[in-house]
């Protein structure tokens, strides 16, 4: 999101290669545009070390967090437990309790009313909605249990063998419907918990009387199966519209008001529309398509698909994650059978998702006929063409973005070499 690239480009496909140094990110870009960039809040999985303080003029928290996410009410036994279900928080109804997210928010808002150095840019980076399922009153009680929607059904036909193993390994395939809808009102709590945030925010924008001349970009880095398929949280070959179909917001001047775009557009996307909207350009090779034309016309064409991948290969089976707690049944299901988490690539258009998986069956999917992605058609003669199609798309698509030539040009010979040849050629 932050660099252009696909994750094939670098191999950032894990919690732990982060962006280095040597590579670009959008916050540089813009800090090279003149903009004081601030960075309310902390994520430990973008920037590898030294990178952040680079590429910001401030960051981090004014205000310490007093409730950390972690070990909840329940115990390993009970089946809340691997469903990262915590439940109600204490606390005060209508007062967020003080975690990271609103320790950020509070940050942000402080920020806006003492003054920023204009231009400038504030990247409010926020955990939730995110495992674990908790929230607080007014919001864990905001939605009703009985108005949920059915999470997409299991059938284990035609599916890559992760969902299975994850089923058995966190017992959520005993699941009932009533668990399910438990998990999905707290989702929606967090949810709306982070709607208020996000109004509070606009609120101090306003205040500070930047909101004329300010634009908002909300956005987030991946979904959540809460329940489709007998699944919760994601999975790192996971390939589902469920993890993959994420919001992205944007409001401000130039922006078309109260539209909606239809067309496809991916997360690498990012990065060129921000850099327009400073009056930037980068200046290394990417494969984002600025979305300025669908701001101002929502029916402009942008992408007619759209790609994603992950997963690793078996023979990286020493950089699969490790972790604790209700994680490391996550960590083990890939440690114990690497397959699990294979390599995978998909490719999408408007109708239809198509899985090429390294070392199981593809998958295709009608998402108009089949939107819970239900009913495996790979293979099947009467979507043969339409599979060829997609499947010779991926691979132009590797093929166009396998790797990218730095635009600063290396000598080809040493100056002291040059040197030498200069000098023998000079001797009578």
């Amino acid at each position: 999101m932050l660099t252009g690239w696909y994750p094939h480009v670098a191999g950032h496909r894990t919690l732990t290669n982060l962006i280095k140094p040597h590579e670009p990110n959008l916050f540089a870009l813009l800090r090279d545009a003149g903009y004081h960039v601030a960075w309310a809040g902390e994520r430990g999985d973008m920037f590898a070390a030294g990178v952040a303080d680079a590429s910001t003029d401030r960051r981090g928290l004014d205000h310490a967090p007093t409730h950390l996410f972690g070990h909840g009410p329940f115990g390993p036994d009970d089946p809340w437990f691997n469903a990262h279900y915590h439940g109600r928080r204490a606390g005060v109804d209508g007062e967020p309790e003080l975690d990271i997210d609103e320790a950020t928010i509070r940050t942000a808002i402080d920020w806006l009313a003492d003054g920023l150095p204009e231009p400038w840019v504030l990247f409010v980076a926020l955990i939730f909605p995110h495992p674990p399922f908790e929230a607080e009153e007014p919001w864990f009680s905001m939605h009703d249990r009985d108005s949920m929607p059915a999470p997409a059904p299991w059938v284990a036909e035609g599916k890559p063998r992760y969902m299975s193993q994850l089923r058995s390994a966190y017992g959520t395939a005993a699941f009932e419907l009533d668990r399910w809808a438990e998990i999905a009102a707290t989702y929606h709590g967090m949810v709306s918990r982070v709607d208020d945030q996000l109004g509070r925010l606009m609120t101090a924008v306003d205040a500070a009387g930047q909101a004329e001349r300010t634009q908002t970009w909300f956005f987030t880095d991946h979904g959540e199966y809460l329940g489709d398929h007998g699944l919760v949280e994601k999975w790192p070959s996971g390939q589902h519209d469920s993890l993959l179909r994420n919001p992205l917001i944007v409001a401000g001047p130039g922006i078309g008001e109260g539209t909606t775009v239809t067309e496809m557009v991916e997360m690498i996307d990012l990065l060129p529309s921000v850099l327009e909207s400073a009056e930037h350009e980068a200046v290394h090779t990417h494969f984002g398509r600025s979305l300025w034309p669908s701001f101002v016309d929502a029916s402009a064409p942008h992408r007619s698909l759209a790609f994603a991948e992950g997963g690793f290969i078996a023979e990286e089976h020493h950089l699969l994650e490790t972790a604790r707690g209700a994680y490391q049944v996550k960590a083990d299901v890939q440690r114990d059978d690497p397959v699990n988490a294979g390599k995978v690539a998909s490719v999408r258009n408007q109708q239809f998702s198509y899985v090429r998986r390294l070392y199981e069956e593809p998958e295709l999917y009608d998402l108009v006929a089949d939107p819970a992605e239900v009913s495996n058609l790979a293979g099947d003669p009467l979507h043969a063409e339409i599979q060829g199609q997609l499947d010779d798309a991926l691979l132009r698509w590797f093929l166009e973005t396998s790797d990218v030539i730095p635009w600063e040009t290396d000598a080809r010979f040493e100056s002291s070499f040059v040197e030498t040849i200069k000098a023998s050629r000079s001797k009578p």
